[in-house]
């Protein structure tokens, strides 16, 4: 063996000595923690569980004389999928069983929009409206509010919710009339804080297919001139083969191109077309990117994270088959809140014209700064019909979708991809140099394969090499980043930027430790503010009716199933933290910082149920996601 190859040796040994299980006391996998806070799980339990007792006999010598049952029970199958050691090796991934519970099932009887914004015209409906028309009866069988003081009321000048509020008492009178705060009223100014709402009338006109997509049927004749009259939407033996290398007439700008195939006399369509220097530029360079969260990624919780310091934030991912289709839920994807200075949204879909023609329909009707591609999605449901992943191996639809989608866009495209679909089979070195002649402006990448999900480190080795093969096309990073040694390590590679994703779920504040390159030791106080921040935020989205409250406490229970991941610096025997380590069963500084370190779901909803009162009879949760990277 030579020097180098003896040196190498000697480091991987020291590295696997520092990492042994035997240090510390600490199990292997474990985070190294300070043993005068480490406990069993007996201990844990039991210390947690009697701490919750004392505050609950408080809380009773107040008045609050719910049932000792209700407030401990839990529905028997979500403990037994939590706890029990048997179902271990099925504790990854997601829970695909688990119950879902709809936020207006929790609101039994409801009360018609047209009294709760006290119109002066009688409801549409008439005698066939199924909700509530008699103010006294609905509050007969309202639950109880929940405090003295509506977040809304107080921010607005004027509560949305009217009586439906749980906070109603804060802003109605004795004949439950809606008070409004004419100073704080007129202080706002009628000022709109989120956009990108879906319009009815739109909405209307999408779900009868009367909406025009001119510039993307222009694209498409184009593309099938190009193919030979081949049909869309029909898949043909090229769509698998691998991409051949572009000729010239392809690597032409499509206006240019479109503009020389084109029969009859040129339009104003042919001749004002946007050229690429003349779209919307972004600087993505040096700057921290709030990865694009399915169901966490939600607006009030980008909020959050914009405050402590995230650059540019993306909307969660949109599937382009359903913003077609003017389906809500997925147009609530899409929104924007004021703070978002860079803001974009994602769509996922793996067919060029249904692509072409949302991006065209986005371009039109909602303000982004840019529009990012899915193509790193591993999720069978979205893998098996070629989208995400699979357009890592499908590049001729991918480079139809990125061409197609950079015509009818006056705002960059961007894209998301991983290492390769499979493991140790990297394929990304080699779609690169492609999506540099597609038109892409920025390519992010994420240093694992399909394969691997989350359960091995990302590869940053790769990452740099890619980023100087993207040159120069900026390319961020992602992955494993919990600390700021972490995004100095990354930044010393060739990346442009960073993208955070589970980071900031275990903890938003990582942009801060980033920018001032420290390690914050937050107290459990300062937590509770931030998820008391959220809850807000929720109600300022989502509602302050029961429907809107219970929808807040479903998403930050989701949340609270990654922060539970985070350990107080000043417990840790090693700093910093490492994302792919599990957290042994430690005691906090106070009996909070405990709470929060609970990885069972009814200490999750005892913290909810601080901020937004107990929870409803009925009430079923369990987290969407589980700890995949500590197994």
């Amino acid at each position: 063996m030579n020097a180098c190859g003896a040196a190498v040796g000697m480091e991987t040994r020291v590295e696997k000595a520092a990492e042994s299980p035997e240090e510390n006391g600490a199990e292997k996998g474990a985070a190294a923690i300070k043993s005068q806070y480490l406990t069993s799980k007996e201990k844990f339990n039991e210390i947690v569980s009697s701490g919750w007792k004392e505050r609950n006999k408080e809380t009773e010598e107040e008045g609050r004389d719910a049932p000792e049952e209700e407030k401990s029970e839990e529905p028997a199958g979500k403990r037994i999928k939590l706890e029990d050691a048997s179902e271990k090796k099925k504790m990854r991934g997601q829970n695909k069983s688990r119950p879902h519970m709809k936020p207006h099932t929790y609101d039994g009887k409801r009360l018609c929009p047209s009294i709760i914004k006290e119109k002066q015209s009688k409801c549409f409906y008439g005698d066939k409206c199924k909700f509530f028309h008699n103010v006294a009866e609905y509050m007969a069988s309202k639950p109880p509010d929940l405090g003295d003081q509506c977040y809304l009321f107080d921010t607005l000048g004027k509560c949305p919710y009217g009586v439906s509020c749980r906070f109603a008492k804060a802003h109605t009178d004795a004949d439950f009339k809606n008070l409004v705060n004419e100073e704080v009223l007129r202080a706002n100014g009628g000022r709109t804080t989120v956009k990108n709402t879906l319009d009815k009338e739109l909405q209307w006109r999408l779900r009868k297919r009367q909406v025009p997509f001119k510039a993307s049927e222009a694209y498409l004749k184009s593309m099938e001139r190009e193919n030979g009259g081949e049909k869309r939407g029909k898949s043909t033996s090229t769509e698998d083969k691998p991409a051949e290398t572009p000729t010239e007439a392809q690597q032409t700008d499509l206006h240019v191109e479109a503009a020389v195939k084109t029969v009859g006399a040129l339009t104003d369509a042919d001749l004002v077309k946007l050229r690429p220097c003349e779209k919307k530029q972004v600087d993505f360079r040096d700057k921290l990117y709030l990865a694009p969260l399915t169901t966490c990624g939600n607006l009030p919780f980008r909020r959050i994270c914009k405050r402590f310091g995230a650059d540019i934030t993306c909307g969660e991912m949109a599937m382009c088959t359903n913003l077609l289709q003017g389906q809500a839920s997925e147009w609530a994807l899409l929104k924007r809140h004021e703070s978002e200075d860079l803001f974009g949204v994602q769509l996922e879909g793996c067919f060029p014209d249904t692509m072409t023609r949302c991006a065209e329909l986005l371009n039109d009707n909602i303000e982004v700064d840019f529009v990012d591609i899915n193509s790193g999605c591993p999720i069978d449901l979205v893998f098996k019909k070629g989208a995400g992943c699979g357009l890592m191996m499908r590049t001729n639809k991918f480079e139809k979708i990125v061409r197609g989608m950079n015509s009818v866009l006056d705002v960059p495209v961007t894209v998301k991809i991983r290492t390769g679909v499979q493991d140790k089979t990297n394929i990304a070195h080699k779609l690169i140099p492609e999506m540099k002649k597609w038109g892409v402006s920025l390519i992010t990448l994420h240093g694992r394969s399909r394969e691997q999900r989350y359960t091995k480190l990302a590869d940053w080795e790769y990452i740099d090499v890619c980023s100087k093969i993207a040159s120069p096309i900026p390319l961020f990073g992602n992955g494993d980043i919990l600390s700021w040694e972490d995004a100095m390590r990354a930044r010393e590679t060739g990346v442009s930027g960073l993208m955070v994703a589970r980071g900031a779920l275990i903890k938003p504040w990582i942009f801060t430790e980033i920018k001032e390159q420290r390690h914050w030791d937050i107290s459990s106080s300062e937590r509770l503010d931030i998820l008391r921040d959220f809850t807000h935020f929720g109600m300022e989205h989502w509602g302050s009716d029961t429907q809107g409250i219970e929808k807040t406490r479903t998403f930050l229970l989701e949340w609270l199933s990654f922060t539970c991941r985070y350990i107080p610096v000043g417990l840790l025997e090693r700093v910093p933290q490492k994302i792919n380590e599990r957290p042994p069963f430690y005691m906090g500084r106070d009996h909070m910082e405990s709470l929060m370190a609970s990885q069972h779901v009814d200490d999750w909803v005892k913290i909810s149920e601080m901020l937004l009162g107990p929870v409803p009879k009925n009430f079923s949760f369990l987290p969407k996601h589980k700890a995949n990277a500590y197994k």
